[in-house]
């Protein structure tokens, strides 16, 4: 079988394989922080990143309208702030390898969002892969491991649905976007919002002595500074390099391996047990976008 990789596919298997090294670096973050300080701190990192990224670059930050400005901050809130905070949430209650296998529902949100918004049609192959995803998540969120409620598992779930939906709607408002604009100014407005948002949100909730504690705590803490690194300055950048370089479906598959990466990752490094149930899901739901790719 000969490989048709374009630039963007590249870009969206680079996103991929940072955005699983996050993941599990932000799983053992999450054992002493919680969902909204680490979402919190993620999204100053990146931001931090993407303005050092462009001071090095020396390029012209560009001229967006008001109306792609709107976009821009109506994306950081739903996929950043928001989705961020449920992705966080659902993580926490699933473990990395569940929630691995909920995220698989991302693929058939991109296929039906870019149908709506965009008009980007799938071959009826492709909803069969749909079906096999969604069966993927089903066979996987059936068991229930020993440390974690059936109660925890339900809200974990649709966390985790809440999140692939809110971040797919985010990445495709800004399509259009990126067709004009570089990748990396349009990041920095979308994860400033977030971050200014999550600040917000944590001194509402828990003051300002929280936000204090919050960036004392994790800036000494290694393996969220990095789980953000890749998983929200790098993998954010491939990101909307593959959206913004490929089709919108084909990225959404290629972003999925994450799935996979996520999975074996937390086998080897978080030792968590890979039952006979969560192999056949994974094979399932990978089979399935498998399939859909191949439309």
């Amino acid at each position: 079988m000969e490989l048709h990789l374009n630039q963007g596919d590249i870009f969206a298997i680079l996103t991929a394989l940072f955005w699983s090294s996050g993941v599990i670096l932000f799983q053992v973050s999450g054992r002493i922080l919680g969902s909204l300080q680490i979402s919190l701190l993620k999204n100053i990192i990146g931001v931090i990143g993407f303005i050092g990224f462009l001071a090095v670059q020396g390029n012209v930050f560009p001229s967006f309208t008001h109306h792609e400005i709107w976009i821009l901050i109506i994306s950081g809130i739903l996929g950043v702030a928001v989705g961020d905070l449920f992705f966080l949430a659902s993580l926490r209650r699933l473990g990395a390898g569940l929630n691995a296998i909920v995220s698989t529902a991302y693929s058939p949100t991109i296929f039906l969002l870019a149908f709506f918004m965009f008009g980007e049609v799938i071959s009826l192959q492709a909803y069969f892969g749909g079906v096999l995803v969604i069966a993927g998540i089903i066979i996987g969120t059936l068991e229930i491991p020993k440390n974690r409620s059936r109660e925890n598992i339900a809200w974990g779930v649709m966390y985790g649905f809440t999140a692939q939906a809110l971040t797919a709607f985010s990445v495709l408002l800004l399509k259009p976007i990126m067709e004009t604009h570089p990748v990396v100014p349009i990041a920095l407005v979308r994860f400033s919002t977030g971050a200014v948002l999550s600040i917000g949100f944590l001194v509402f909730a828990k003051g300002l002595s929280a936000l204090r504690e919050t960036i004392k705590q994790g800036f000494k803490h290694p393996p969220l500074i990095m789980g953000s690194i890749l998983g929200t300055f790098l993998s954010v950048i491939f990101w909307l390099a593959g959206y913004k370089y490929t089709l919108a479906g084909r990225a959404a598959i290629y972003n999925q391996l994450a799935t996979i990466f996520i999975i074996l990752m937390a086998a080897i490094f978080l030792k968590e047990a890979m039952t006979w149930r969560k192999w056949l899901a994974v094979s399932c739901a990978f089979s399935g976008a498998l399939l859909v790719s191949a439309y």
